[in-house]
């Protein structure tokens, strides 16, 4: 029987086309989607524009231009006097100015004579500033230790300058402000809500007694702005305070006001402490 003859086998040396007809697909199929997602929004293109066009515009920064040999005495003229001197009380000493500064001192006056029954051992203090006048009273003659109810002998005085406030159009500003010793019950879980509810303690009083509510403002500011330092008792029974500030627009140095009548320098004089224990 005859053998069957093999047929040979000749190798594609075409094949290479396969691979790069799938090639070119996916090539185009990428473009086409590069130019599905190339649409340019015209609304984001103007906003881009006009923001190079603002950043690069110069802005003219005179009306002369400044040559760097020559000299420019017009440019240079001002009051004759030097800068910190020239710059104080820009609008002078004008009689408004005047007459709104004298009845600031008879208003800081008036809160002497009234905070007189709670000057103990330098524990209130009333001086007048830029700002106005500021009654500085410890927290230990209005309040109990931890506490932010108004003491009975507090209320009395306080009376007394709700009666001044009253009368005076002023804003009223009160503070209140406490060491930085950390404090948690359920009423007070921290030194924020003890200030603020001793200021509003003060600001529900003066209402009571007849002060319109639209010009005062309470503000705790826990023992963010400290008089003196808190590393010992006498510095934190300083810092444990409640400010009474009627505002004003008077410029002048601050004074402290003594009790007996003659203004002093201001001093960062701390009270007597009345134990460590007291808030």
């Amino acid at each position: 029987m005859p053998r069957k003859k093999r047929v040979e086998e000749h190798e594609n040396v075409e094949r290479w086309l396969v691979s790069y007809a799938d090639f070119i697909t996916l090539l185009f199929a990428f473009f086409v989607v590069m130019y599905a997602i190339s649409s340019i929004n015209e609304g984001k293109y103007r906003v881009m524009s006009d923001s190079l066009v603002n950043a690069f515009r110069e802005a003219p920064t005179s009306d002369k231009p400044i040559h760097m040999n020559a000299k420019n005495a017009e440019i240079l003229q001002g009051t004759g006097k030097p800068i910190g001197a020239a710059s104080q009380n820009p609008q002078g000493n004008t009689p408004e100015r005047q007459q709104a500064a004298e009845r600031m001192k008879k208003v800081a006056k008036t809160v002497l004579d009234a905070m007189q029954p709670l000057s103990q051992d330098g524990k209130v203090r009333v001086t007048q500033s830029p700002r106005g006048v500021t009654v500085e009273i410890n927290a230990s003659l209005l309040f109990n230790s931890g506490d932010a109810v108004l003491q009975p002998q507090s209320r009395e005085a306080l009376a007394a300058v709700a009666k001044v406030l009253a009368e005076v159009d002023n804003p009223i500003q009160v503070e209140g402000h406490s060491d930085n010793v950390p404090i948690k019950s359920p009423a007070y879980p921290s030194n924020w809500e003890l200030s603020s509810a001793r200021a509003g303690s003060v600001v529900r009083l003066f209402a009571e007694l007849g002060v319109p509510t639209t010009r005062m403002v309470a503000i705790g500011y826990a023992d963010n702005q400290p008089l003196d330092t808190n590393a010992s008792a006498e510095g934190r029974a300083r810092n444990r305070r409640v400010n009474v500030l009627i505002l004003n627009e008077v410029g002048g140095a601050a004074q402290e006001l003594s009790l007996q009548g003659e203004p002093k320098a201001a001093t960062p004089r701390g009270p007597t402490p009345t134990g460590a224990a007291t808030r």
